[in-house]
């Protein structure tokens, strides 16, 4: 059942931003680059949204702490080699804007650097639309709640009336881990069936149909 939240903080990368082939693109190429084995497609996509190094840990098991960093410096410089060609999905400014009609504050948790937030921020022209933004390179990566939470306490919230928009079974499971609510976006990095078994309040297959479950009313999502 659909209901006004006081704060709604969305994942950017896959739920805002279709960026997911893009991210999986960077992340065979920067383990080709160094030499370690470049992951399937499918476990390269599925580490989005965690902080890079706990993405590193998990795509390339065999990879030195020793070479976190080099290997982060490979994926930073192809994902930011085509950052700015990538694009919202379409229907996001006019439903931040509407939610934002409705009185709704938002915000942003997200497993992107500062920097490339700052980035996506700029060129998508979204800033002014939102009253705070976290990046795992400045807190605790997902599925750790501390971003969430730091939100939520910044912002003055309650957990009861915030929620939690992610395409990710990561964003879910820091979403309950925080005790707040989570909405599941399938259009993303992980699929519907991934998703649902996280019991997310909801799934939608499109950011319309994001907008419909959150606006029922608002014949203007349709």
């Amino acid at each position: 059942m659909s209901r006004a939240w006081d704060l709604v903080v969305f994942d950017w990368d896959g739920t805002l931003m279709d960026s997911t082939a893009a991210i999986t693109r960077s992340i065979q190429a920067a383990c080709r680059e160094v030499g370690v084995p470049e992951p399937e497609s499918a476990q390269a996509s599925f580490v989005i949204g965690l902080g890079l190094v706990d993405a590193l840990r998990r795509v390339a098991p065999s990879l030195s702490p020793d070479d976190y960093e080099r290997v982060a410096q490979a994926y930073r410089r192809h994902y930011f080699a085509q950052a700015r060609e990538l694009v919202l999905f379409d229907g996001v400014v006019p439903l931040l804007r509407r939610l934002r009609e409705r009185g709704m504050r938002l915000a942003v948790a997200t497993g992107k650097s500062r920097t490339g937030l700052e980035l996506a921020l700029e060129q998508s022209g979204l800033r002014p639309l939102f009253d705070a933004t976290r990046t795992a390179d400045e807190t605790a990566s997902k599925p750790h709640p501390r971003m969430l939470l730091e939100l939520v306490d910044e912002l003055a919230a309650s957990p009861g009336d915030t929620l939690m928009i992610g395409d990710t079974t990561h964003d879910l499971q820091m979403a309950d881990n925080a005790g707040i609510a989570a909405v599941a976006v399938s259009y993303g990095a992980h699929g519907a069936e991934e998703l649902l078994r996280l019991a997310p309040l909801h799934v939608a297959d499109s950011v319309p149909a994001l907008g419909r479950f959150l606006l029922q009313d608002d014949t203007g999502m349709r």
